[in-house]
């Protein structure tokens, strides 16, 4: 079983930073992507930022700029650095990662509970 807990969601000012941060647990041979989306109320889901296992980032064109996905592979963690946040970023945001869980097993997709982020003054 694996787990992803996500951390660093709040409230902050129109024009502020924050950090979320997600920790992937439990039975891990291999973890390729990793990424988080958003969902705000009333939306679907939609893709945030994305990461490979060799470090490559892929971002939504409505955050190029101003976030700033990166990982850790020794401990298995995923950030997302914002800046610049506006009250349209406001979200449930949610950290995915691919996870096998042994070499010949393959890769499983996993999503974390959510952390809110508010972005209001």
């Amino acid at each position: 079983q694996v787990q992803l807990v996500e951390s660093g969601g709040g409230l902050v000012q129109p024009g502020g930073s924050l950090r979320l941060s997600c920790t992937a647990s439990g039975i891990i041979y291999r973890i390729s992507t990793m990424g988080w989306y958003r969902q705000a109320a009333g939306k679907q889901r939609d893709l945030v930022a994305t990461i490979s296992s060799g470090g490559i980032p892929n971002y939504a064109d409505s955050v190029k700029g101003r976030f700033t996905i990166y990982r850790d592979n020794a401990k298995n963690t995923v950030s997302l650095q914002m800046s610049s946040l506006r009250p349209e970023d406001t979200a449930v945001y949610y950290c995915e990662a691919y996870v096998a869980g042994s070499w010949f097993s393959p890769d499983r997709e996993h999503w974390g509970q959510g952390t809110l982020v508010t972005v209001s003054s």
